[in-house]
Order: structure tokens, then sequence, then C-alpha cells
């Protein structure tokens, strides 16, 4: 039963993500076969608007923009500014959850309000700091063409076009995130994570320190759950929001998939989960 009902949980999420993916990798492909010094200059200036722009786009209730920023990051695309503001607004399933539950319109303003304000805050702090560490120790920049690690992929060949390429990487990652979210889902399905959360989460100040920790399980059940422990009166405010500004679905999946640099992914997931943990318990002591 546990095994039916996780197929079909993860058959559906991974149709949901499957256009964004595509998506990325269309685009990715299209900048990197039709890239031209006018197309990198306007990317280059569109780069202060990232924050704001993923920040706002983030919050819409699908992971599929954070899969998306993940791949565009790793091409190079957009920065660790944007990306970030992407995975710190983002919010999966829990809007979702708050709708259908009556009496709640107040704490989805508030929350869809708040992520928005830490992910373009925290964005465009990581821009600015990014763009002072670049100045002072430059180093090679990422390409989009850095994506491609087969070099039989046909991602290359003269006349090959976009079209082939994108349709070969957006099965190739589709087929990884399937596996990985259906061993992970009945993983939790046999452990348990709801009655393993009511224990670890007690009401205190640290609260958000273990909300922000159970949101980085890349699966949609962790912000599921954590929305339900704060209809229930289980987690505070500011543990909801630290732990739904972790939970970035399966973007940091992606992150490690397809960005090389692993000290890079570590350090980003850090700093993700060191931002949430930071919003939450402010959040905490002042409400």
């Amino acid at each position: 039963m546990i095994f039916s009902d996780s197929l079909l949980d993860t058959t559906i999420d991974c149709l949901k993500m499957l256009p964004f993916l595509f998506l990325a990798f269309l685009l990715l492909e299209a900048l990197e076969h039709h890239s031209s010094e006018k197309m990198n200059s306007l990317l280059l200036k569109a780069g202060s608007f990232g924050p704001l722009i993923g920040g706002l786009l983030g919050c819409i209730p699908q992971c599929g923009f954070s899969i998306m920023a993940s791949d565009l990051y790793a091409g190079g695309v957009i920065s660790l500014g944007t990306l970030l503001a992407v995975f710190l607004s983002t919010s999966d399933e829990a809007l979702v959850i708050l709708v259908s539950t009556a009496g709640h319109f107040g704490d989805i303003l508030r929350l869809i309000g708040v992520k928005i304000v830490i992910g373009i805050v925290a964005g465009y702090a990581v821009y600015l700091i990014s763009a002072l560490i670049r100045k002072r120790h430059p180093e090679k920049k990422k390409e989009i063409g850095d994506l491609c690690r087969d070099a039989k992929c046909g991602c290359h060949e003269e006349g090959g076009g976009i079209l082939k390429p994108a349709l070969k990487h957006t099965l190739q990652v589709f087929l990884f995130l399937f596996l990985f979210t259906f061993v992970l889902d009945v993983l939790l399905s046999l452990i348990g994570i709801a009655s393993l959360s009511r224990i670890m989460l007690a009401d205190t100040v640290w609260q958000p320190v273990l909300a922000a920790l159970i949101g980085l399980i890349p699966n949609c059940g962790a912000s599921v759950v954590l929305t339900q422990l704060y209809l229930e009166g289980v987690i505070s405010f500011g543990s909801i929001v630290a732990g739904l500004c972790s939970a970035a679905g399966l973007g940091l999946v992606m992150l490690f998939r397809m960005n090389r640099n692993r000290k890079e992914d570590i350090a980003i997931t850090l700093l993700l989960y060191g931002i949430s943990v930071l919003a939450g318990i402010l959040l905490q002591i002042l409400f």
C-alpha cells in the first residue's frame, strides 16, 4: 500500500514539474545556440532585478520554479541572489493547504508577504556581497555549456537545433527526480515524519531551528507537515516561516544534480538554512 501510494504521489508531483524542466532546458539551449554580446549584456543588466523578480515569482505555489531557478543558476543565467530569492519565497503546497482551510485568509496574506520580503531582502544582500567578492577575487564565470556533461548528447552538433537536446536533458533529469522522490517518499512514509516532528518541535525560541531543518527535506511532504503543525497550533508563525523558507522543494536536489561545484552547492544549502533560521528566530522574538 505504501509503495503504490508513493508511486502515485511521485508520478503526479513529477509530472507537474515536467513543463518547468522542459522550459528551463529549452531556454538554456536557446541562449547557448543563439547567444550574442547583446544578449549577454541584456542578461547582465537584468541581473540587478533578479532578486525582485525571483522573490515575486517564487511565492506562486509550485515547486517547479525552484527547479527552473536551479537550472538557470547552474547555467550562469541568473545570480546566486536570484536563486536564493526564489528558494526563500517558494511556498510549495503550503498555500494550497491554507487556502483549503477556512478562516486562514489572514495567515495566507501574512505568510506570502513575509516570505516575499525575506526572499527579496536576502536575495539583494547576497547579490551585493557576491558582487563585491567577485571584484576582489575574480573567478571563472558559469557557462550554459557547462551543463552538458555528456559529449555525445548532441547539444553541440552543428545544425542540431535546440529541441532535441532540451528534450534529452529533460528526460534524464525527470527520471533522476522521479527515482529520488519515490525513494524519499517511501522512507518518509515508513519513518513517519509527522510523529517525529511533534516530538522534536517544542515551543521554544529555538523551534525555528528544527523547523528549518525539516524544511530542508527535499519533498513536498515536509511543507505539508509544517503547515498542518502550524494549523494545529504545534508550531509558531516564526517556525513555519523558517521551515517554509528553507523548503525549496526539489530545487536543492536539482542544484546538486546540475551544478558541478559541490562546495558551492553545500555553501548555498547552508546559506539558505542560516537565513531561514535567522528570519524565523527574529519573528519568534518579535511576535
